[in-house]
């Protein structure tokens, strides 16, 4: 089979990440941030400034990041019609995300002449155990824990048996800790439990999402607005933004600020995390590594020394100077293993894309406009 050239297309809930795999075996990223303001808006403005960019390249197939693909198991699937629509119908599970992974598709429909293929952060999560996807409601509302973030923990799931031979086999939390933020709990390499839940606002605090929240706020909450004002409400206007008073969103600013706020919100951010890989810990009889991923993982010192302080107990023991230092290793000599593997979902869309391309062979050009 001939070497493809695949594009692939990640929108995150703050930034437009991009890569080019050349038929060559070469690699070229874009990235576009902040498209946190106006998401819709500014990611076609980011995905015009993209086309610029590519010039005159035509890939032979794109691969889009989908943080929702609701009850599909595949990890991956074709872009046609019937697929779009029932994609759309998902749009109030994750409004941040699924309204500007479309409006990717029908751009790159636009613009290029090649199948488009959907990969689903949920489906790395499709191994969850009954008693990790239940939810405390009754069965006959068919809602259940999705879990998000997938496409990045599977890479990251790739990378771990060589970075940590048989351990990697065992309990591993990974924090994919970035603007939008999540936990999951590696057990054979595979999801047994992650912190978000039916939707992508539950879980740990991110930057403008709460986390998981009593549910009599939100009752409240209802009571106080309409529906379009508590939709605004909870995806953009909660979580870091809100516990900083208004200040920041951005963990970055947020570590950099002096003002009590700021140094506030860090603190429970970090608190809510540590909590979190905690209660994983208790749930299976200990962890045997903790990863650190994601902008705010692989670049806040500060965050990942405060989340790791308190974890002596379960065996954690973080170097300060490889802290310091972002190494890919953190942990002391006598600590069980802390480190950071750089998130690249990108790298999994590809990967993906050729083991689907593999079964579902590309058909000639102009079958796909």
């Amino acid at each position: 089979m001939a070497k493809l050239t695949v594009l692939t297309i990640n929108c995150g809930s703050s930034s437009l990440k991009v890569s080019l795999f050349q038929a060559s075996g070469e690699r070229v990223r874009f990235h576009y941030k902040h498209l946190d303001s106006n998401h819709a808006q500014n990611y076609d403005i980011a995905f015009k400034a993209l086309l610029q960019d590519l010039g005159n390249i035509q890939p032979d197939i794109i691969g889009h990041r989908f943080v929702h693909g609701g009850e599909v198991t595949e990890a991956a699937r074709l872009l046609d019609k019937a697929e779009r629509a029932r994609l759309e119908s998902l749009i109030p599970l994750a409004p941040l995300h699924l309204t500007s992974n479309l409006l990717g598709v029908d751009l790159c429909t636009k613009q290029f002449n090649c199948p488009q293929i959907a990969c689903f952060d949920t489906s790395f999560h499709n191994t969850l155990p009954e008693i990790a996807y239940r939810l405390p409601i009754p069965q006959s509302l068919k809602m259940r824990r999705f879990g998000f973030h997938g496409i990045n923990y599977a890479h990251v799931a790739q990378q771990l048996p060589l970075l940590l031979g048989e351990v990697a086999l065992g309990r591993v939390v990974i924090a994919h800790l970035g603007h939008g933020a999540s936990l999951c709990l590696l057990e054979n390499l595979v999801s047994v439990d992650t912190s978000m839940g039916y939707s992508t606002a539950g879980g740990i605090p991110m930057g403008t999402r709460s986390g998981d929240i009593d549910p009599g706020v939100i009752l409240e909450l209802f009571n106080r607005f309409d529906s379009a004002q508590l939709v605004a409400l909870v995806y953009h206007q909660m979580g870091l933004i809100a516990l900083s008073d208004g200040e920041s969103s951005e963990m970055q600013a947020l570590v950099e600020s002096d003002s009590e706020n700021a140094k506030f919100a860090v603190a429970y951010f970090a608190r809510q995390v540590r909590a979190a890989i905690g209660g994983y810990a208790a749930k299976v009889g200990g962890i045997d590594a903790l990863v650190f991923t994601g902008g705010i993982g692989e670049h806040a010192r500060l965050v990942r020394a405060l989340i790791c302080e308190p974890l002596a107990f379960l065996g954690f023991h973080l170097n300060a100077d490889a802290n310091a230092l972002d190494l890919t290793f953190l942990n002391t000599l006598t600590s069980k293993p802390i480190l950071i593997v750089p998130a690249d979902e990108e790298a999994e869309i590809e990967r993906l894309i050729r083991h689907w391309s593999l079964t579902n062979p590309i058909k000639i050009k102009g079958e796909y406009s």
